[in-house]
């Protein structure tokens, strides 16, 4: 995988997940390839001012963004907006986000080792 791509700064939530992962993904063969036939929901809920619930649909090497929250999902993430932009920006690491308590997850481990697959 090619170096790993880093979202605007101050991209909105909503830019994030309903465009910027989706086409991320979708210019990234290597990426897809390692998604292979991963069929999963993740829903990220990040509080605060700005947040809100929104949902990726993995399905055939490929991601599709939505509204939260989701019906079911495979994975749910739960963050504050600030450790948010503190991951995208790679000031944060996800397993120190869940060490320090800043990252909430339920679901799949699973899931959860390969999202870097996805967002980076």
């Amino acid at each position: 995988m090619a170096e790993r791509p880093l979202p605007p700064s101050e991209i909105a939530p909503l830019d994030f997940f309903l465009r910027w992962v989706p086409a991320v993904v979708a210019a990234d063969p290597l990426r897809r390839e390692r998604l292979g036939d991963t069929r999963a929901t993740l829903q990220f809920d990040l509080l605060g001012s700005g947040g809100g619930s929104f949902v990726l649909h993995l399905e055939a090497g490929s991601v599709r963004g939505a509204l939260g929250p989701a019906e079911s999902a495979d994975l749910r993430l739960e963050l504050d907006l600030d450790t948010w932009r503190a991951l995208n920006a790679g000031a944060l690491s996800a397993p120190e986000a869940l060490l320090r308590r800043r990252l909430r997850m339920e679901g799949s481990l699973t899931l959860a080792l390969k999202l870097h697959l996805i967002i980076g």
